[in-house]
C-alpha cells in the first residue's frame, strides 16, 4: 500500500472510531436514562458517512436524516455541540431546540438533518442547483436508507438532478431493514442501484463497510459533479447493529436479523480497516492512540453537555415563523 494511501486510510479509520465510540458512550447514557432524547443509533455504518465526507470539500452540503450521528462528524461537525444537542442544552447545535435527529453546522455543510423520510433528497438537489447557478463547483450529498427509495420524493429528485446535470451524489444506506421489514418483503427484486438507470445516470453497488471502496467510489462521483457530468447514485451495502431506535440490539425481530447480525458484525469496517493498516506495517500502538484519543474527546463531550445550561424559558418563540398581521 503506498504510504499516502496508508496516510488516508489512518484518517478514515480514525473517523470511524470516533464515531463508534461516540455512539457506544450514547447507548450507555441512554440505558441509564441519563439521555431522554430518541437516537437512531449508526454503530456498523460507520465506513458510509467516513467515506464519503471524506472525498467532500467543506464547503460542499450534506443532507441528512434520523440516523446521522456519523454523517454530522464525518463532515466535522464539533462533537461537543452535538452531544448537547442530544442532552437538550442551549449550546447545542441547534440550540437544544431539535435533538438527535435535527443536527445543523453550516460552517462546515451540515444544513441539515431530517426525520421525514426521503425530505431532505430535494434539498441536496436544491443545494447543488445553487451551486450551479453560482458556478462555484460545489456538490451536494443526499443521505438516505433503502426505504426512502420507495418514496416519491426520490423519483423526483433523480430525474430533476439528471435533467440539469446537476452535482449530486444520492447514497443510498442500503442496511436492508426499514423499521423491521427486510428488503424483500418490501420490494419484488434487491436491485436499488439500478434505480438509477431510467433516469440515466450512473448507479453503483459497493461494500458499504469497506472504506477504502466508498471512498474511491465517492471521490469519482464528486468529481463527476464538479465537472458538471451530473448526479451519481451510491447504494453502498451495510448494517446496522442496534435497533431501529435506541440502543437495543433488536434480537427479538426474528431468526433472520439473529443470524444476519452475526455475519455482519464480523464484517466490522472499524476492524477491515486496522486490518489493513496493521498488514501495511502501521504500528499497533499507533492505532491503539487513535482509540484513546477518540475515547478521550467522547468524554469531554459528556462532560460538556452536562455542564451546559438548559434554554431559558424566555427563548421558548425565538427561531419560529410568525406571519405578519397581513398575512393571512
Amino acid at each position: 500500500m503506498a504510504e499516502a494511501n496508508i496516510e488516508l486510510l489512518g484518517k478514515l479509520h480514525a473517523t470511524m472510531l470516533r464515531i463508534r465510540l461516540f455512539e457506544e458512550r450514547l447507548s450507555d447514557l441512554l440505558e441509564a436514562d441519563e439521555v431522554k432524547c430518541p437516537c437512531h443509533l449508526y454503530i456498523g455504518q460507520e465506513a458510509v458517512a467516513t467515506g464519503v465526507c471524506a472525498a467532500l470539500r467543506a464547503d460542499d452540503t450534506i443532507w441528512g436524516t434520523h440516523r446521522s450521528h456519523g454523517h454530522y462528524l464525518a463532515k466535522g461537525g464539533p462533537m461537543p455541540e452535538m452531544m448537547a444537542e442530544i442532552f437538550g442544552k442551549a449550546a447545542g447545535c441547534a440550540k437544544g431546540r431539535g435533538g438527535s435527529m435535527h443536527l445543523f453546522a453550516g460552517d462546515v455543510g451540515i444544513w441539515g438533518t431530517v426525520p421525514i423520510v426521503a425530505a431532505t433528497i430535494p434539498l441536496a438537489v436544491g443545494a447543488a442547483l445553487a451551486a450551479k447557478m453560482r458556478g462555484d463547483g460545489g456538490v451536494s450529498v443526499a443521505f438516505f436508507g433503502d426505504g426512502a427509495t420507495e418514496e416519491g420524493h426520490f423519483h423526483e429528485s433523480l430525474n430533476l438532478a439528471s435533467l440539469y446535470r446537476l452535482g449530486v451524489l444520492f447514497v443510498c444506506e442500503n442496511n436492508l431493514y426499514s423499521s423491521h421489514m427486510h428488503v424483500l418483503e418490501r420490494r419484488a427484486r434487491d436491485n436499488l442501484y439500478e434505480m438509477a438507470a431510467p433516469y440515466g445516470i450512473p448507479g453503483i453497488r459497493l461494500d458499504g463497510n469497506d472504506v477504502a471502496a466508498v471512498y474511491k467510489a465517492a471521490a469519482e462521483a464528486v468529481e463527476r459533479g464538479r465537472a458538471g457530468e451530473g448526479p451519481t447514485l451510491l447504494e453502498c451495502r451495510t448494517y446496522r447493529w442496534r435497533g431501529h431506535v435506541g440502543p437495543a440490539w433488536d434480537m427479538d425481530v426474528g431468526v433472520k436479523r439473529k443470524d444476519e447480525l452475526k455475519e455482519w458484525t464480523a464484517k466490522c469496517p472499524i476492524d477491515r480497516a486496522r486490518k489493513a493498516l496493521l498488514e501495511a506495517g502501521v504500528p499497533a500502538g499507533r492505532l491503539d492512540e487513535a482509540r484513546q484519543a477518540a475515547a478521550a474527546e467522547v468524554e469531554e463531550s459528556v462532560k460538556f453537555a452536562r455542564q451546559s445550561p438548559y434554554p431559558e424559558d424566555g427563548e421558548l418563540l425565538e427561531h419560529l415563523f410568525r406571519p405578519s398581521r397581513g398575512d393571512s
